[in-house]
């Protein structure tokens, strides 16, 4: 049977992981890669390991998928080009946590089959997240028929698939965000406060380590609730008024960003769940 042909419609860090992981387990043939410029193509499919730069949407080839990989403002626009390209429909998905496969209801309308496809990883750096791929939840929405043909590829490089509602994806992604996004926010935060509070510079990569190492430590073996600890968990609300005032007069967001992660932290150790 024939390897599905695969276009690539954007290239960043998530599409160069997936393209490279397809073309390598024999998944999908990389076809056709078109990006903002044909040098960052060129890293691309250089990249991946296969497939074509390519000049303009008028100048790719049909193909069995098509994989939307461009940010998401630009998903809407990028749908509706594809759909007015004329091209033979085909499957299309994109790779957006937060928004529904319907930003791609200009190729439904035209007789394609659209999805999305959100894999719970970071993707900070493309060759790395191809070494931690296997075994990373992906969550598939949008019709059922192309749900069920993504399914397999998705499955073939490691990914564990599930289904997720059109209408739960909003705060399915805010999720990702909280767990991973913010973690380098408060890091920074946190290394800002102690830099002005006169801890010595030098000192700081060793907290970084210690202090994250053993916190993610604990929180695999124990769970969040377990995990748990600080002024707000042992019910000390005058130290974390007090504290939170002092983080407010240093920088007004990071006091509100303290008020409210204290409040949710007291909610975290009083019932033992959000």
């Amino acid at each position: 049977m024939p390897v599905p042909t695969l276009n690539l419609l954007g290239a960043g860090r998530v599409g160069k992981t997936l393209g490279r992981l397809w073309h390598a387990q024999e998944v999908l043939q990389v076809q056709d890669v078109l990006t903002t410029s044909l040098a960052s193509a060129q890293a691309a499919v250089d990249f991946i390991g296969a497939g074509h730069p390519a000049h303009s949407l008028e100048r790719m080839r049909p193909a069995d998928v098509w994989l939307i990989a461009v940010p998401d403002r630009q998903i809407a626009a990028s749908a509706q080009a594809l759909a007015a390209a004329g091209l033979p429909p085909a499957t299309a998905f994109h790779a957006s946590g937060a928004l529904a496969a319907a930003e791609l209801a200009p190729l439904q309308a035209a007789g394609w089959q659209v999805a999305s496809a959100h894999c719970i990883l970071s993707f900070a750096a493309p060759a790395t997240a191809v070494q931690q791929f296997a075994g990373t939840p992906c969550a598939l929405e949008g019709q059922a028929a192309t749900l069920a043909a993504l399914e397999p590829m998705f499955q073939r490089i490691g990914a564990r698939c599930f289904t997720l509602p059109s209408a739960d994806k909003l705060r399915y992604h805010a999720a990702a965000v909280f767990a991973t996004n913010f973690l380098p926010v408060l890091q920074a935060t946190a290394e800002a406060l102690w830099r002005d509070s006169g801890v010595p510079p030098e000192l700081l990569p060793q907290l970084r380590a210690t202090l994250l190492r053993n916190a993610v430590d604990n929180l695999l073996a124990l769970g969040p609730a377990g995990a748990l600890t600080g002024p707000a968990a042992r019910g000390d609300t005058a130290l974390v008024q007090r504290q939170g005032q002092a983080v407010a007069a240093w920088d007004a967001q990071a006091g509100a960003a303290y008020a409210a992660l204290s409040e949710l932290a007291a909610r975290l150790a009083r019932d033992g769940r959000l």
